[in-house]
């Protein structure tokens, strides 16, 4: 199942990029909100082969992810693998100049089941797609705000 969307923003490419790559900024957030985030690579500067153990609560259940950065092409796109018990999952973020001033940028999710029961899951979820690509469409705004205020 595939979800994209593109949220427009004040930031230039390039500070818009630093933002979506500056991963310690993004691990506070995923702290903020109840995760816990361990990091599993010794690397300083972002770059692929970063990667981190995610812990979560979803729907009432602890889920672990591990996520990998696989592509980092500075100052355009971001690409990060990552895996759970039932899900593989495809993250792409592309910034692309709208002006000086303006950019945007395209946030791409792919998610693939790994199990029968994520089969369905998925299969389910696609009855209500429409509702859940306006909740990642303002996930994605949300987070995109926060980065600009942090």
């Amino acid at each position: 199942m595939k979800f994209s969307t593109r949220c427009d923003t004040d930031i230039c490419a390039v500070d818009l990029f630093a933002r979506i790559s500056d991963f310690d900024r993004i691990e506070s957030i995923l702290l903020r909100r109840g995760a816990t985030v361990q990091r599993i690579d010794p690397a300083q500067e972002p770059g692929t082969g970063m990667g981190w153990n995610i812990g979560f609560d979803w729907r009432g259940k602890a889920r672990d992810l591990r996520l990998e950065v696989i592509r980092f092409d500075r100052p355009e796109r971001v690409s990060l693998a990552g895996q759970s018990d039932s899900f593989t999952i495809d993250t792409d973020m592309s910034v692309v100049a709208l002006s000086r001033t303006r950019s945007r940028l395209l946030f791409d999710t792919n998610v693939r089941p790994r199990n029968m029961r994520a089969r369905l899951m998925l299969q389910t979820a696609k009855l209500g797609r429409g509702q859940l690509e306006r909740k990642f469409a303002e996930r994605i705004q949300l987070f995109v705000s926060e980065l600009q205020t942090a």
